[in-house]
């Protein structure tokens, strides 16, 4: 995705929101607040945003993002209950109706025995999280970049099927879950 797709989904992403009036905030891991900044970046962006988390070290996951620390430990943080507890943790400690997530392996070398480009992302609304996994390619800044247009892609539509119905999104991710 071209940076311009990316600035207009997410002009898009703050103008569904603002219209629906919902607020959003992110917990990111691996991309280290990209995906916030992505948001940000668009004028008006205030009146939707209410902050992101980066949870780049593993306890803090648990310490910010509210993620069971037993949990944590046992799985380690790239893992899909992981990623759907940082976006309801991150909803509940911003304030926000929707909580996005991302945590994995961006490289250069594989982490907890979980390959190089394994990504969960997530999005909470409600108490419930639907998780994505994926699967990318590519040096660690590109597994970065894949992983916030993923974010921006999926919460795009995540939203405008909260807006104008089920048909308006199109599901795009590799493997999708529902957790709470």
């Amino acid at each position: 995705m071209a940076e311009s797709e990316l600035t207009a989904t997410a002009r898009r992403i703050i103008s569904t929101c603002s219209q629906l009036g919902i607020s959003l905030a992110s917990a990111e891991s691996l991309t280290g607040g990209r995906f916030v900044a992505s948001l940000v970046d668009v004028p008006g962006a205030s009146a939707v945003v209410r902050g992101g988390l980066v949870t780049y070290a593993t306890d803090l996951k648990a310490s910010l993002a509210g993620v069971n620390a037993d949990h944590l430990e046992e799985t380690g943080p790239i893992d899909p209950v992981v990623a759907a507890q940082m976006a309801v943790g991150t909803a509940v400690q911003c304030v926000a109706d929707i909580g996005i997530s991302c945590t994995g392996v961006a490289g250069p070398d594989p982490q907890d025995d979980k390959p190089v480009g394994l990504v969960y992302t997530a999005i909470a609304f409600g108490g419930k999280a639907k998780v994505f996994e994926h699967e990318f390619t590519g040096d660690r800044d590109a597994i970065r970049s894949q992983t916030v247009e993923a974010m921006a892609v999926n919460l795009d539509e995540f939203v405008r099927e909260l807006a104008f119905g089920p048909e308006a999104g199109q599901a795009t991710a590799d493997r999708e879950s529902v957790a709470e």
